[in-house]
């Protein structure tokens, strides 16, 4: 097996199509055919189903496709290292924009003095797109609230997030102290992300466990919008507070919500350490540092580390 016919394969499904992926790799079609059939050949498994309209992967295919990406992500990152004699290479992660608001800054600069020739790539999106990413490795590693049943994957507690409802202190029924409860917030108008959110999962779940109906307003699912609306007098969010990053406004209040099922726990998963790269390993060290900082300092408010 020839890493060209494993580069070939991928583009072919990546395309879906022979024409397109033998314009692109600059090949001729039949040598491009070629090279898959000797693939498979050496496989004895059809990793491609020829259809009219082009082509798509079978059930071994897809299954091989995972290991072929991985395979060339790790050629990548091997070719990238012994370019230069210190550690190097490119490491992925993913985060909520929640989370990215805490840790990503704070992980980059650690990152430039520790390891400058790394180069890391934050990528923000919602759990399932990020889980997507990861699965398919074009992810290094990923920062989720779910852990899911994948024994592909190792998982890291990472901390537990104890929630806030920040609101405009103008507000009708935005709570004043420094803590508060779901009870004495039944009633406040609340603006929240779509239920596709795992943070609102949690929301609800912990609402109806005290057999109360949240008085929502408003579904905003990008983060900015959502926080300016806040800012307008909208209504309040329930949110970690990260949040209060994007807030400019001196009149808007961040008060813990002290119910105890109310909380979100950020677990690192990634694959196995045989499967990550060198670079990828120093980054999830310096992850760990970062996030024991950040907590220890008092700079993440209602943070609780979850690891030794």
């Amino acid at each position: 097996m020839e890493l060209r016919q494993i580069q070939y394969f991928i583009r072919v499904v990546e395309s879906g199509s022979m024409g397109k992926a033998a314009m692109a790799l600059d090949v001729t079609t039949s040598t491009l055919s070629q090279q898959i059939s000797k693939l498979e050949s050496e496989l004895s498994t059809r990793l491609l189903q020829r259809q009219s309209t082009g082509v798509i992967p079978t059930g071994a295919g897809l299954e091989f496709l995972r290991h072929a990406r991985a395979i060339c992500h790790h050629v990548e990152q091997a070719s990238s290292a012994t370019r230069s004699e210190r550690l190097s290479g490119k490491v992925s992660i993913g985060m909520a924009p929640t989370t990215a608001l805490k840790l990503a800054l704070p992980l980059l600069t650690e990152m430039r003095k520790r390891y400058p020739k790394i180069k890391v790539q934050i990528v923000e999106g919602l759990s399932a797109h990020l889980t997507t990413l990861l699965d398919t490795r074009r992810l290094d590693m990923s920062m989720r609230f779910d852990i899911g049943e994948d024994p592909r994957m190792s998982a890291l507690p990472l901390l537990k997030e104890k929630l806030f409802v920040i609101g405009n202190a103008s507000l009708p029924g935005m709570p004043r102290g420094k803590r508060t409860s779901l009870e004495q917030i039944a009633d406040l108008p609340l603006i929240l992300p779509t239920g596709r959110h795992t943070l609102v999962s949690i929301i609800i779940n912990a609402f109806n466990r005290k057999n109360i109906r949240p008085n929502i307003v408003l579904e905003i699912d990008g983060l900015n919008t959502l926080m300016s609306a806040v800012q307008q007098g909208m209504g309040a969010t329930i949110h970690p507070s990260s949040a209060m990053a994007l807030i400019q406004n001196e009149d808007i209040l961040s008060v813990l919500i002290t119910d105890e099922s109310l909380f979100r726990c950020t677990i690192l998963t990634a694959p196995s350490d045989e499967e990550l790269s060198p670079a990828a390993l120093a980054t999830r060290v310096v992850l760990k540092d970062v996030v024991r900082s950040l907590i220890q300092s008092g700079d993440w408010d209602g943070a609780i580390r979850q690891f030794s």
